[in-house]
């Protein structure tokens, strides 16, 4: 599985939006953000900062990134629009540092001298290139690149985010952990809060689970489940169900909720032992072949081991033994068929009707 850098970008701006964030420019291929505090925390790991922040009540000031989710194109494109200006200055430039600028054409030599103190006002005259990076020519009109990467609330920091980066996978942990537990309301419309009678909503438990079918190879599966508290009522594609609908975090008018015939505890156990239903329906062959395989790898590390465990010398044989149970004891993880059942995401959605 892999993501498209359109797919990316998607789920990058999904986050900035839903945390608030600032954006200063975007564009198909890159987005420059300010984050915002509460993003900030998620993402830039400054504990200290925001401690001292939290400590004083001072004015928090977040950092800035531009984010490039196609790092070829977004290049390419840079180096067309560079200024015509800037790059007859890098010519004159190289020139002066490869020394085909020579001394005999005075005025030539002036005149670009010239041209390059207007492309950066303020400048001094250039007399010769200088080893020093801090005083030489292309430092003193183009600045001086950091050998190091600086972080402060005046600086944008590009970092290209691409699918398996490690800056991707942080904004799926932020948004997985402060989105796991929801609570939501169906948006009525306008004509709900202007009739004389109130709706009912129905209360809805939904969870996401996730299954995860693991031995040398991997699968995992997700169930979107949701049980009516009021009917006890299961519906196996609640997400699709819920899509469709516009959600609000608050109780809208004119709507009051129908009271709750089972506790959430109760229908959780229902919820899960539906999916165990479900599960024992499922076809288990790759297990049983798993375990063949399994079978097969441990009798070749019987063999391999059995001669080396006849060592005569008691060290080297304690040794060999203590490498034989690690070497079993892993290929019985890896090959061993599993199932692990774990809630990714769940919520109470009060609805008007599915």
């Amino acid at each position: 599985m892999t993501l498209t850098a359109q797919e990316v970008r998607k789920h990058v701006m999904d986050y900035l939006e839903a945390t608030e964030c600032s954006i200063i420019e975007a564009s198909p291929l890159h987005v420059t953000v300010k984050l915002s505090p509460r993003a900030d925390k998620m993402l830039t790991d400054r504990p200290y900062y925001w401690g001292f922040v939290e400590r004083t009540g001072v004015d928090p000031e977040t950092l800035s990134f531009t984010f490039v989710f196609d790092p070829e194109k977004y290049d390419s494109q840079a180096a067309v629009e560079v200024p015509p200006i800037a790059n007859r200055s890098a010519g004159i430039l190289n020139q002066v540092v490869t020394g085909s600028l020579t001394t005999g054409g005075t005025n030539d030599a002036e005149a670009s001298v010239d041209l390059l103190e207007s492309a950066s006002p303020g400048s001094e005259k250039v007399n010769a290139p200088s080893t020093d990076p801090e005083e030489s020519i292309l430092a003193r009109y183009f600045g001086i690149v950091p050998a190091l990467p600086r972080i402060g609330p005046g600086m944008i920091r590009r970092e290209d985010i691409i699918y398996g980066s490690k800056r991707l996978q942080q904004i799926w942990n932020a948004a997985r952990d402060e989105g796991k537990c929801l609570y939501l309301f169906e948006d009525p419309g306008s004509r709900q809060r202007n009739t004389l009678f109130s709706a009912a909503y129905e209360p809805w438990l939904s969870v996401c689970y996730k299954v995860e079918m693991s031995c040398d190879l991997k699968r995992e599966e997700l169930h979107y489940l949701g049980i009516s508290l009021t009917k006890g009522t299961i519906i196996d594609d609640f997400n699709a169900k819920v899509s469709t609908k516009e959600m609000m975090p608050r109780l809208p008018e004119n709507v009051h909720i129908q009271p709750y015939e089972m506790t959430v505890a109760a229908a959780t156990d229902l919820l899960e032992t539906h999916l165990t239903a479900q599960l024992a329906e499922l076809d288990y062959t790759w297990a049983e072949q798993a375990r063949e395989r399994l079978r097969v790898e441990l009798d070749i590390i019987d063999v391999y081991y059995g001669e080396l465990l006849k060592e005569p010398d008691e060290e080297k044989r304690l040794a060999t033994q203590e490498q034989y149970n690690r070497r079993r004891q892993e290929t019985i993880w890896q090959y061993e068929p599993q199932i692990a059942v774990s809630a990714v995401t769940y919520g109470l959605f009060h609805l008007r009707s599915l």
